[in-house]
């Protein structure tokens, strides 16, 4: 028996069992996949007591940051934006490996809705799933990419990064702005977009593109604002980037993800998503 879980705190209402689970029974594999409670302080010691069956972890706050000191072998792109969400070590192998699916994830939650080439990126908030947005729409093409935050200061890490990964940026606070952006990713809770939803109208948004990582409850201010104003405009939500960030961290810990079976993998686990949900 495998097996792989996701961690955090708080961690009663995710969603990653009902991914993972699903992707499993689809590849016809006998494995295990829990949500475990674990804090900041709790993770090296429940790391480093794993043992040989365990393939794979999931992680979410506050875990995402505090891995990156307990795990060796970290690469890049997770090193870059200093957050990893995903652990795993293939069979045979007793060395553990840690990435971040939440980039791919977020390009491929964008691909989905047509959207695959940007320049100009407006982002609302300043944490580790602003950084991620950051490098993913790096990869995309972005060019120029303004960081708002309650304290513009707060954007600083953000912007560096930013600017690091050969971007123009600058940090703003979080009152509404507005300029010819391809594409504008709140990174905020939901009711926190609210003040930009009610302040858009068609001309504003036009054809710009919104990824709204929230998704419950969905449609969020900033989607409904986007439906009522510019219903041809793409829109991404949270749903979708927690489905593809899965569906790597399946591809990694189980080596069964193939070009072959991946849509279908795909499939049954977004079906799986299918009900109400809180949190990744």
């Amino acid at each position: 028996m495998r097996r792989a879980a996701v961690l955090g705190s708080p961690i009663s209402h995710t969603r990653s069992p009902d991914l993972h689970r699903a992707a499993y029974a689809e590849l016809g594999l006998d494995w295990t996949y829990d949500a475990i409670e674990c804090n900041d302080r709790d993770f090296a010691a429940f790391f480093a007591g794993l043992d040989e069956q365990w393939r794979g972890l999931s992680l979410t706050m506050p875990l995402k940051e505090v891995v990156l000191d307990v795990v060796e072998d970290v690469d890049d792109r997770a090193r870059q934006v200093h957050s990893a969400n995903t652990v795993w070590r293939t069979a045979g192998s007793s060395s553990w490996r840690a990435t971040n699916t939440d980039i791919p994830g977020i390009c491929s939650a964008l691909g989905d809705v047509g959207v695959d080439r940007l320049e100009r990126v407006r982002i609302l908030g300043a944490g580790a799933t602003a950084r991620s947005a950051v490098a993913a729409v790096a990869e995309m093409g972005a060019v120029s990419i303004v960081v708002h935050a309650r304290r513009p200061e707060a954007a600083d890490e953000v912007v560096r990064l930013a600017r690091d990964l050969g971007c123009s940026s600058r940090g703003a606070d979080l009152d509404v702005q507005w300029g010819e952006d391809d594409l504008l990713i709140s990174t905020l809770p939901a009711d926190a977009g609210a003040p930009w939803a009610a302040a858009l109208d068609a001309d504003r948004i036009g054809h710009t593109a919104l990824l709204d990582a929230s998704y419950h409850p969905w449609p969020t201010p900033l989607a409904q604002a986007w439906a009522r104003h510019a219903p041809v405009a793409p829109v991404a939500s949270g749903r979708d980037m927690l489905l593809w960030q899965a569906v790597d961290q399946v591809r990694l810990m189980t080596g069964a993800v193939t070009d072959a079976n991946l849509a279908r993998v795909a499939q049954v686990m977004r079906s799986a998503l299918s009900t109400d949900g809180s949190s990744p």
